[in-house]
Protein backbone atom coordinates (compact mmCIF):
# COMPACT_ATOMS: atom_id res chain seq x y z
CA UNK A 1 0.00 0.00 0.00
CA UNK A 2 1.08 3.75 -0.96
CA UNK A 3 2.49 5.23 2.64
CA UNK A 4 1.54 9.49 2.10
CA UNK A 5 3.56 11.82 4.41
CA UNK A 6 1.68 14.97 4.52
CA UNK A 7 -0.99 17.60 6.31
CA UNK A 8 -3.98 16.58 5.74
CA UNK A 9 -5.66 19.94 4.42
CA UNK A 10 -2.72 21.09 2.64
CA UNK A 11 -3.30 21.59 -0.77
CA UNK A 12 -0.84 19.12 -2.21
CA UNK A 13 -1.31 16.71 -0.08
CA UNK A 14 -5.10 16.90 -0.84
CA UNK A 15 -3.85 16.73 -4.57
CA UNK A 16 -2.16 13.74 -4.12
CA UNK A 17 -4.82 11.72 -1.91
CA UNK A 18 -7.17 13.22 -4.74
CA UNK A 19 -5.10 11.34 -7.44
CA UNK A 20 -5.30 8.20 -5.53
CA UNK A 21 -8.98 8.36 -4.83
CA UNK A 22 -9.55 8.41 -8.69
CA UNK A 23 -7.09 5.77 -9.87
CA UNK A 24 -9.05 3.72 -6.56
CA UNK A 25 -5.04 3.17 -5.25
CA UNK A 26 -5.30 2.35 -1.60
CA UNK A 27 -3.12 4.64 0.83
CA UNK A 28 -2.29 5.22 4.61
CA UNK A 29 -1.85 8.90 5.56
CA UNK A 30 0.62 9.49 8.24
CA UNK A 31 -0.43 13.20 9.28
CA UNK A 32 2.76 15.00 9.64
CA UNK A 33 2.04 18.55 11.70
CA UNK A 34 2.85 21.87 10.31
CA UNK A 35 2.00 23.50 13.10
CA UNK A 36 4.08 22.11 15.07
CA UNK A 37 6.76 22.13 12.29
CA UNK A 38 7.09 18.24 12.36
CA UNK A 39 8.49 18.66 8.28
CA UNK A 40 11.44 20.52 9.42
CA UNK A 41 12.37 17.51 11.82
CA UNK A 42 15.80 15.88 11.00
CA UNK A 43 13.75 12.78 10.30
CA UNK A 44 12.02 14.36 7.95
CA UNK A 45 14.36 16.57 5.88
CA UNK A 46 16.79 13.59 5.87
CA UNK A 47 13.37 11.72 3.41
CA UNK A 48 12.14 15.58 1.86
CA UNK A 49 15.35 17.78 1.90
CA UNK A 50 12.60 20.60 1.59
CA UNK A 51 10.89 20.12 4.21
CA UNK A 52 7.82 20.46 2.85
CA UNK A 53 4.87 17.81 2.06
CA UNK A 54 4.21 15.38 1.17
CA UNK A 55 6.11 12.15 0.16
CA UNK A 56 5.33 9.10 -0.51
CA UNK A 57 6.62 5.60 0.09
CA UNK A 58 5.68 2.94 -2.31
CA UNK A 59 7.02 -0.14 -0.95
CA UNK A 60 10.47 1.50 -1.08
CA UNK A 61 10.35 4.10 -3.57
CA UNK A 62 10.57 7.67 -1.75
CA UNK A 63 8.54 10.20 -3.86
CA UNK A 64 8.25 13.52 -2.92
CA UNK A 65 6.77 17.05 -5.17
CA UNK A 66 3.17 16.46 -5.60
CA UNK A 67 2.88 16.93 -9.13
CA UNK A 68 5.71 14.37 -9.98
CA UNK A 69 3.45 11.88 -7.33
CA UNK A 70 0.71 12.28 -9.34
CA UNK A 71 1.63 11.75 -12.54
CA UNK A 72 3.67 8.57 -11.19
CA UNK A 73 0.92 6.81 -9.30
CA UNK A 74 -1.42 7.76 -12.87
CA UNK A 75 1.59 5.87 -14.99
CA UNK A 76 1.50 2.86 -12.54
CA UNK A 77 -1.77 2.05 -12.55
CA UNK A 78 -2.95 2.83 -16.02
CA UNK A 79 -5.66 0.47 -16.10
CA UNK A 80 -7.75 1.03 -12.73
CA UNK A 81 -9.87 4.27 -12.01
CA UNK A 82 -9.95 6.86 -14.13
CA UNK A 83 -7.37 7.61 -16.91
CA UNK A 84 -6.17 11.17 -16.00
CA UNK A 85 -2.64 11.28 -18.93
CA UNK A 86 -3.37 9.96 -21.85
CA UNK A 87 -1.46 7.89 -24.39
CA UNK A 88 -2.13 8.73 -27.58
CA UNK A 89 0.34 11.10 -28.67
CA UNK A 90 -1.26 13.77 -29.98
CA UNK A 91 -3.53 13.71 -26.65
CA UNK A 92 -0.90 13.62 -23.51
CA UNK A 93 0.34 16.53 -25.37
CA UNK A 94 -2.55 18.31 -25.47
CA UNK A 95 -2.89 17.31 -22.03
CA UNK A 96 0.29 18.57 -21.41
CA UNK A 97 -0.69 21.92 -22.59
CA UNK A 98 -2.92 21.75 -20.45
CA UNK A 99 -1.43 21.21 -17.51
CA UNK A 100 1.20 24.14 -18.19
CA UNK A 101 -1.83 26.64 -18.61
CA UNK A 102 -2.76 24.96 -15.15
CA UNK A 103 0.73 26.34 -13.84
CA UNK A 104 1.79 28.96 -15.54
CA UNK A 105 -2.21 30.81 -16.55
CA UNK A 106 -3.43 29.62 -12.91
CA UNK A 107 -2.08 28.51 -10.45
CA UNK A 108 0.99 31.56 -10.57
CA UNK A 109 -2.13 34.01 -9.50
CA UNK A 110 -4.80 32.09 -7.71
CA UNK A 111 -2.04 30.25 -5.00
CA UNK A 112 -0.31 33.87 -3.54
CA UNK A 113 -4.43 35.01 -3.52
CA UNK A 114 -5.09 32.46 -1.13
CA UNK A 115 -1.62 32.88 0.50
CA UNK A 116 -2.82 36.12 0.89
CA UNK A 117 -6.44 35.97 2.07
CA UNK A 118 -6.43 32.57 3.57
CA UNK A 119 -3.12 31.60 4.49
CA UNK A 120 -2.06 34.96 6.18
CA UNK A 121 -4.76 35.64 8.56
CA UNK A 122 -4.68 32.10 9.93
CA UNK A 123 -1.53 33.05 10.58
CA UNK A 124 -2.36 36.43 12.51
CA UNK A 125 -1.21 38.59 9.52
CA UNK A 126 -2.83 41.45 7.54
CA UNK A 127 -3.36 40.42 4.34
CA UNK A 128 -1.47 42.80 0.88
CA UNK A 129 -5.18 43.88 -0.68
CA UNK A 130 -2.82 45.60 -3.21
CA UNK A 131 -1.06 42.47 -4.24
CA UNK A 132 -4.35 40.42 -3.99
CA UNK A 133 -5.83 43.26 -6.71
CA UNK A 134 -2.85 43.64 -8.48
CA UNK A 135 -3.01 39.47 -9.01
CA UNK A 136 -6.47 38.69 -9.69
CA UNK A 137 -6.32 41.84 -12.43
CA UNK A 138 -3.93 39.69 -13.82
CA UNK A 139 -6.01 36.34 -13.31
CA UNK A 140 -9.29 38.11 -14.91
CA UNK A 141 -7.40 37.93 -18.51
CA UNK A 142 -6.42 34.71 -18.21
CA UNK A 143 -9.72 33.32 -16.88
CA UNK A 144 -11.12 34.98 -20.34
CA UNK A 145 -8.67 32.55 -21.73
CA UNK A 146 -10.09 29.77 -19.90
CA UNK A 147 -13.82 30.63 -20.73
CA UNK A 148 -12.93 30.64 -24.59
CA UNK A 149 -11.22 27.01 -24.05
CA UNK A 150 -14.33 25.53 -22.40
CA UNK A 151 -15.95 27.35 -25.18
CA UNK A 152 -15.01 24.67 -27.43
CA UNK A 153 -14.34 21.42 -25.78
CA UNK A 154 -16.02 19.60 -21.92
CA UNK A 155 -12.50 19.86 -20.47
CA UNK A 156 -8.79 22.13 -20.81
CA UNK A 157 -7.41 18.93 -23.08
CA UNK A 158 -10.05 17.76 -24.57
CA UNK A 159 -13.60 15.93 -23.73
CA UNK A 160 -12.17 13.97 -21.38
CA UNK A 161 -11.02 14.66 -17.52
CA UNK A 162 -7.72 14.71 -17.24
CA UNK A 163 -4.54 15.57 -14.35
CA UNK A 164 -4.55 18.95 -15.70
CA UNK A 165 -8.13 19.92 -15.08
CA UNK A 166 -8.09 18.30 -11.31
CA UNK A 167 -4.84 20.12 -10.43
CA UNK A 168 -7.07 23.08 -9.95
CA UNK A 169 -8.92 21.81 -7.07
CA UNK A 170 -7.22 22.06 -4.42
CA UNK A 171 -6.06 26.28 -4.67
CA UNK A 172 -9.19 26.72 -6.54
CA UNK A 173 -11.25 25.34 -4.12
CA UNK A 174 -9.51 27.50 -1.58
CA UNK A 175 -9.62 30.85 -3.73
CA UNK A 176 -13.54 30.65 -4.57
CA UNK A 177 -14.45 30.29 -1.01
CA UNK A 178 -12.56 32.88 -0.38
CA UNK A 179 -15.03 35.29 -1.77
CA UNK A 180 -13.96 35.12 -5.37
CA UNK A 181 -16.79 32.91 -6.67
CA UNK A 182 -17.41 35.60 -9.15
CA UNK A 183 -14.32 35.10 -10.99
CA UNK A 184 -15.49 31.61 -12.14
CA UNK A 185 -19.50 31.85 -11.80
CA UNK A 186 -19.79 34.69 -14.88
CA UNK A 187 -17.79 33.31 -17.58
CA UNK A 188 -20.75 30.24 -17.98
CA UNK A 189 -17.93 27.84 -19.70
CA UNK A 190 -15.83 28.26 -16.85
CA UNK A 191 -18.35 27.90 -14.12
CA UNK A 192 -19.65 25.07 -15.72
CA UNK A 193 -16.51 23.07 -16.14
CA UNK A 194 -15.87 24.16 -12.58
CA UNK A 195 -19.19 22.68 -11.29
CA UNK A 196 -18.11 19.34 -13.21
CA UNK A 197 -14.74 18.82 -11.98
CA UNK A 198 -15.54 20.48 -8.22
CA UNK A 199 -18.55 17.78 -7.48
CA UNK A 200 -16.72 14.77 -8.34
CA UNK A 201 -17.09 12.40 -6.07
CA UNK A 202 -13.02 12.28 -5.59
CA UNK A 203 -12.75 15.13 -4.45
CA UNK A 204 -15.51 15.55 -2.35
CA UNK A 205 -14.09 12.67 -0.17
CA UNK A 206 -10.22 14.84 0.22
CA UNK A 207 -11.85 18.52 -0.07
CA UNK A 208 -11.90 18.83 3.81
CA UNK A 209 -8.56 16.54 4.16
CA UNK A 210 -6.70 13.99 3.09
Amino acid sequence: MVKLYGFPPSTCTRLVALVCKEKEIPYELTPINLGKGEQKDPSFTAIQPFGQVPYIDDDGFILYESRAIARYLIKKYPNQGTSLIPTDPKAEALFEQAASIETFNFNAFVAPIVFEKVFKPRRGLTPNDARVSELLASLESKMDAYELILSKQRYLAGDSVTLADLSHLPYGAAFYGAGFAEVFDKRPNLSRWWKDISSRPAWLAVKDGA
